[in-house]
């Protein structure tokens, strides 16, 4: 089941970032001013949910994968943004 997750979370992010608001507590506190977490779901959906396991499964507690993991997350996010040059 974890598996699955994640591959959801790679092709749904914003849907991934829906349930787990609706179903689980994972964004109760992460995130303030929630104006935030509005923008992230919005244009960064896959870092937050980097960060929000970081803060669910590490508390918080930033060593160099859960970095290296937040630096992926805002790679896969923003890399639909690249233009094509002709």
């Amino acid at each position: 089941m974890p598996c699955l997750l994640v591959v959801l979370a790679l092709a749904v992010p914003r849907l991934v970032c829906v349930l787990l608001f609706l179903l689980t507590d994972w964004f109760a506190h992460i995130v303030q001013p929630p104006v935030l977490g509005i923008l992230a779901f919005l244009f960064l959906p896959t870092t937050l949910l980097c960060y929000a396991a970081v803060q669910h499964f590490y508390g918080g507690v930033w060593g160099p994968w859960q970095i290296a993991g937040i630096v992926l997350a805002v790679l896969i996010d923003v890399g639909p943004l690249r233009r094509k040059r002709s």
